[in-house]
């Protein structure tokens, strides 16, 4: 799991400065680690935290720790784009619940399978995600 610390370093390695916004954005991001977030969700969570923090701000930020791959951007429901930390370097998939953006890792790549198949397809695979969305218990029972 990623700490503060270890995101801050990781965006002075790339000149990236540590505003006051961009930390109360790391901290919501921490806080909510295992859990998608709303650009919404996390200005109005970073805003609490830092009340000079602004909409545009959160987008910026959000697309600079994306191509910094320390966030993971993925669209769960209605065309919004979430967000969340990456929970690993290692290569692994999420199961994503629609309801409160919880996840969790799927132990597998079912990729290989499929990656076997298209080498008679004249086609060269260079990357790929794995998402499969639902709802978890909680939000089940609460339905």
């Amino acid at each position: 799991m990623m700490n503060r610390t270890f995101i801050e370093d990781k965006l002075k390695e790339h000149g990236y400065k540590l505003t006051n916004q961009r930390k109360a954005i790391i901290d919501v991001l921490v806080e909510h680690q295992g859990h998608f977030l709303s650009a919404e969700e996390i200005y109005s969570k970073s805003k609490d935290k830092y009340a000079q923090t602004n909409f545009s701000t959160i987008y910026r930020n959000l697309e600079i720790l994306v191509n910094t791959h320390i966030i993971h951007k993925t669209q769960i429901k209605d065309g919004t784009f979430s967000y969340e930390l990456v929970c690993s370097e290692a290569h692994h998939h999420h199961l994503i619940c629609k309801g409160c953006g919880k996840t969790e890792n799927i132990d597998f790549c079912p990729i290989e399978d499929l990656q076997k198949k298209l080498g008679s397809k004249n086609f060269t695979l260079t990357d790929h995600k794995f998402e499969l969305y639902g709802y978890c218990q909680k939000c089940q029972e609460d339905q």
